[in-house]
């Protein structure tokens, strides 16, 4: 596994929204050291838009220029039919949803050692090659 890192949108949506503090500047500090090899989906794209612009954090042309400049400056990766079989595998041998085991699944094909989320079980390791890490706790 290389050290590509992927950030589960829950994190993308804080980052953008500046609150709480807290926990963007926990995001901040990843996201800085990371970002050259950091991994995006077009599913988190989707989310993160979805998230910034149905709270109405943002309006939908602000929320598509943060969307935008997160294309122009990660590593973006579509998702198909291997990610979504492979997504199918993860819902059942480890019982995530299929929303975030497709997100497990695209950072596993995008050869991550690292996902960050707040909502997944934290240390787990998937497929002896994923660590979740919990950046907030």
């Amino acid at each position: 596994m290389s050290d590509n890192v992927f950030l589960d949108t829950n994190l993308w949506v804080y980052f953008f929204a500046k609150d709480p503090l807290d926990k963007v500047e926990k995001i901040a500090d990843i996201v800085n050291a990371q970002l050259p090899s950091l991994i995006i989906s077009t599913q988190v794209f989707g989310e993160l838009y979805n998230v910034l612009t149905r709270k109405r954090i943002f309006s939908n042309t602000e929320a598509l220029s943060i969307v935008t400049g997160l294309a122009n400056r990660t590593l973006v990766v579509d998702i198909d039919t291997p990610k979504v079989l492979q997504a199918i595998e993860v819902n059942i041998r480890y019982g995530y949803s299929y929303w975030d085991s497709l997100i497990i699944a695209t950072a596993l094909q995008s050869n991550c050692s690292i996902l960050y989320s707040e909502d997944m079980q934290p240390d787990q390791l998937i497929e002896g090659k994923l660590r979740i890490i919990n950046p907030l706790i």
